[in-house]
């Protein structure tokens, strides 16, 4: 997994970034750091997202299992030495919610190549198969969590194409989440199956996870 990456996009990482700061990402998931506190979004940026979620939400006529097909079409993809090169963070750098974010916690564009790209990589999913509006999208796992939380479809159960969020801690605050994916299925024994973007050695992968690492679900309205 790549030395050279920020936890997300917020402009005290897109600093330390600019100057090289070395963050050893856990094997667990690529949002471990050595400083997790620094990784905090401001909780005034955050709640000016969240003040504008519900104007940007419309319905789609894309089913869960549309999305978890695409999910899972790429696993697989890996990320470069430099902990980019992947079509997630390219797609995501040259977007509109780039260009929002980099205003929101300050950078450039340039900043999201080589950034922790689990929530690129669900904001991608949901761009290439129209649920977009619904899935949501954002480089920084915590404001992705809160548009969710903000349009009341964030909750503690398990369902198939849910947005899945972590904390390796196991704290369920919104603000400790440092990983995200989508929800394959709830395997009954107390683990989820999952895809996630930017785990394991830097790579999309299904994974089995334990449900006492889920901060909670981000539930898209899907057709069907």
């Amino acid at each position: 997994m790549a030395k050279f990456r920020i936890t997300a996009a917020t402009k005290t990482n897109i600093v330390r970034a600019a100057l090289g700061a070395t963050v050893l990402a856990s094997g667990l998931g690529a949002h471990m750091t050595a400083a997790s506190a620094a990784d905090k979004q401001p909780a005034t940026a955050a709640t000016h997202d969240n003040n504008r979620a519900k104007s940007r939400e419309t319905k789609i006529n894309v089913t869960a299992s549309q999305v978890l097909a695409l999910a899972k079409s790429q696993v697989g993809t890996s990320e470069n030495a430099y902990g980019g090169g992947t079509p997630y963070q390219r797609w995501y750098a040259n977007s509109q919610r780039a260009a929002e974010t980099i205003a929101r916690d300050g950078g450039s564009r340039a900043d999201y190549v080589n950034a922790a790209w689990c929530s690129m990589f669900v904001s991608w999913v949901g761009e290439q198969t129209g649920a977009r509006p619904q899935i949501g999208w954002d480089a920084y796992t915590v404001t992705h969590a809160k548009w969710f939380a903000a349009n009341h479809r964030f909750g503690t159960v398990a369902k198939p194409g849910a947005v899945v969020f972590f904390s390796w801690s196991g704290s369920k605050s919104l603000d400790d989440i440092q990983h995200v994916g989508f929800v394959e299925k709830d395997n009954g024994d107390g683990t989820i199956s999952t895809v996630e973007g930017n785990t394991g050695n830097g790579k999309v992968e299904e994974r089995v996870r334990p449900k006492s690492q889920v901060v909670g679900y981000g539930y898209p309205q899907y057709a069907g």
